[in-house]
């Protein structure tokens, strides 16, 4: 990892308040000089996911640089190298819709290989600079789900939170609205 990278991994469960925590910390980097990029993950498939994207959109700021991923190989990966840089802060919410998508893709978007999209992302870290927030759902906390298709999705999505947890410099997991803070910052940034 880059020494002026500050990797910040926020998990919860739904409606935690894992993307308002994290829209808060974007706030604060806003305030304290930095350009805000928000790189939304979701595609939508339906009309349910259509209102939770724009519910998403218009608690944005204006100012904030809004790119939605696009239905492309390696897109994260991409969007990462274009625009994290000093006094930026990149804000990537979710990884749990991101990493869904290529493992079950909705109508219309073609299959890819989920572990070739993670590996990517991981490749693509160590190169970055300023500060990249992630948001991303724990869904391992319940019971073992029945379907082979969901245990598929919830492993995946384990490993990508073990592999980024151990890059990051700080690790927050949101229960009720409020921070638990699993790994502690190195100091340098609210």
């Amino acid at each position: 990892m880059k020494p002026d990278l500050d990797l910040h991994l926020i998990l919860g469960g739904a409606r935690s308040g894992k993307s308002r925590h994290a829209e808060a910390l974007a706030r604060q980097a806003e305030a304290a000089g930095s350009s805000i990029v928000y790189v939304a993950t979701a595609w939508a498939g339906d009309e349910e996911m259509q209102a939770r994207i724009a519910e998403h959109r218009a608690r944005r700021p204006a100012s904030w640089i809004q790119l939605e991923l696009p239905d492309a190989d390696f897109a994260l990966a991409h969007a990462l190298r274009a625009q994290a840089a000093e006094n930026r802060c990149v804000l990537v919410d979710c990884l749990t819709l991101w990493l869904a998508q290529h493992l079950c893709p909705p109508p219309g978007v073609r299959t890819r290989d989920a572990q070739a999209e993670v590996d990517a992302l991981l490749e693509a870290l160590p190169a970055l600079s300023g500060r990249v927030i992630f948001v991303s759902n724990e869904i391992g906390l319940g019971v073992m789900p029945v379907g082979a298709e969901t245990r598929r999705t919830i492993d995946a999505l384990g490993r990508l939170h073990q592999q980024l947890a151990q890059r990051a410099h700080r690790v927050t997991l949101m229960v009720a609205g409020l921070p638990l803070e699993l790994k502690p910052s190195r100091g340098s940034c609210p």
